[in-house]
């Protein structure tokens, strides 16, 4: 693997830095004290950091909540909302240059889908909001310390079950979705709602999303750890924040639809 860092790539670690600082007629003080200088921040080298990514990551959750506002107090707004924002979704992860005025658009619209959704079920199930952000951040808070005590990491067979499954999951969601939307299927959840010996397939499939999305976070805190190592370049610190935001936003709609099932039964 080519190393990223630009250090890796200056004269003093060619061949010929023996020459090159002869040429220039550096004295043993002077090199002595050119080696003793301060390493240069990521900030200076224009390279990725964590304070970076969590700075851009904070921007992004204070666009959405932005935008949940507006969802909150006009609800009608949410089904569109989750269409165009799946749209930028998919801009985002397939663009290879991240873009930051993408990624605060797709949590603009993010935060208008999840706030409409959580007025809506607020107003059939009271307090149901702050059950499911309190979850998601139990969730955040036990991943993260996992992950940065060594006791999670990811697999290379975790992770290709991992793909596996969540896209075998979008597709069911997709299916889900398109039999609501024409009509097909009237009922409050779609598919979600169907029982299997009585239990609702929503309360079977929900822990078992809510556990891919939770390795999910666990792949966006290995993807910052290694961009952060590797030197990456400090934009693609939008990469990460926009996964981020995308798993945390999954992982909320997951517990809201969970409650809910289980509280209509």
């Amino acid at each position: 693997m080519a190393l990223s860092n630009p250090a890796f790539q200056a004269p003093a670690f060619s061949s010929g830095s023996k020459s090159i600082a002869a040429k220039q007629g550096l004295s043993p003080e002077q090199l002595d004290e050119l080696y003793g200088r301060p390493s240069a921040t990521p900030d200076q080298t224009d390279r990725m950091s964590y304070e970076d990514v969590i700075a851009k990551t904070f921007g992004a959750f204070a666009v959405l909540l932005v935008g949940a506002a507006v969802g909150w107090f006009l609800p009608i707004l949410y089904l569109p909302a989750a269409l165009v924002g799946f749209g930028l979704a998919l801009v985002n992860i397939f663009k290879k240059k991240p873009s930051a005025a993408l990624v605060l658009a797709y949590a603009a619209v993010e935060g208008v889908f999840v706030g409409g959704l959580s007025g809506v079920l607020e107003g059939r199930f009271n307090g149901i909001v702050v059950q499911a952000v309190i979850a998601t951040l139990a969730v955040f808070a036990v991943t993260l310390f996992l992950f940065r005590s060594g006791r999670v990491r990811a697999s290379a067979k975790a992770t290709k079950v991992f793909i596996i499954a969540g896209s075998a999951y979008a597709l069911f969601s997709l299916i889900n979705l398109g039999l609501q939307l024409t009509g097909i299927n009237q009922d409050a959840w779609g598919l979600h709602s169907s029982t299997i010996f009585g239990i609702p397939l929503g309360l079977i499939i929900g822990p078992l999303a809510i556990l891919m999305a939770a390795y999910s976070l666990v792949l966006d805190f290995t993807s910052v750890k290694n961009g952060v190592e590797q030197g990456l370049a400090r934009v693609m610190g939008w990469k990460a924040a926009f996964g981020l935001v995308l798993t945390i936003v999954w992982l909320y709609v997951e517990f809201l639809r969970l409650i809910a099932i289980f509280r209509s039964n």
